[in-house]
């Protein structure tokens, strides 16, 4: 009996070293590959404009940055436009977060609007023109549907073109606004080089203050002559 139990020590003591020699088990969740916002990187910063003839009169300012180690686009918009015979008075803001499509085809945008409304767009890019079509959401305006399309006309510049279908209705144009690039990233452009006195671009050198002269030290004026004793 107490063989047997020496026998069950020595396996449990076997376990115990077996158990401290065997590495950690570490669990990890694969990261899914960093989408590639390369053809919409040009929208990056700060755009603001007004709408062009033939539109409500009204401005625009919208706001595109990356967010989350650049693995989301989050746009920011906010439309102020006046009333027509058509349409009433607009003054809206909404912000968007932009992933890829599941479907492996374009990218995605969540848009939540200040009104209470979430929708979602499916967004292609061609070339210079970005197009954003309507694809459902949590919370629509019911039977109203948007198409956007931003259109990169120049550098620093771009066309925001907006069409809408009232219920049972057909397209037909809003506005069009002309958009221009105030802040491009600016944080993020290295300062600008300085030229130094070789001719060769360098770092701008630092102005040290200008030292004063230094006075020369006041001359102590002569001392008076001793006081001689009178004679006695």
């Amino acid at each position: 009996m107490r063989s047997a139990f020496l026998i069950l020590l020595c396996l449990a003591g076997a376990a115990s070293a077996a158990a401290k020699d065997k590495p950690p088990v570490v669990h990890r969740i694969p990261l899914p590959p960093k989408a590639d916002y390369s053809t919409l990187d040009w929208l990056v910063g700060e755009w603001e404009g007004k709408t062009t003839e033939g539109s409500p009169p009204g401005t625009i300012h919208m706001t595109v940055s990356y967010d989350l180690e650049k693995r989301f686009m989050v746009f920011r918009e906010h439309v102020q436009l006046a009333a027509t015979n058509n349409v009433p008075e607009t003054d809206e803001t909404w912000m968007g977060i932009l992933s890829p499509d599941p479907a492996g085809t374009g990218f995605r945008l969540h848009v939540f609007s200040d009104k209470g409304f979430i929708t979602r767009y499916h967004v292609t890019v061609e070339t210079a023109n970005v197009y954003l079509n309507p694809e459902g959401g949590e919370e629509l305006p019911l039977g109203w549907l948007f198409r956007r399309a931003l259109k990169h006309t120049d550098v620093g510049e771009l066309t925001e073109t907006v069409r809408v279908a009232p219920p049972e209705k057909p397209f037909f144009g809003y506005y069009t606004a002309q958009l221009t690039h105030v802040t491009p990233r600016a944080k993020e452009l290295p300062p600008a080089p300085v030229e130094t006195p070789s001719g060769q671009a360098g770092e701008k050198p630092v102005e040290l203050p200008a030292e004063k002269p230094s006075e020369p030290p006041a001359e102590k004026p002569p001392s008076p002559p001793a006081a001689e004793n009178p004679p006695k």
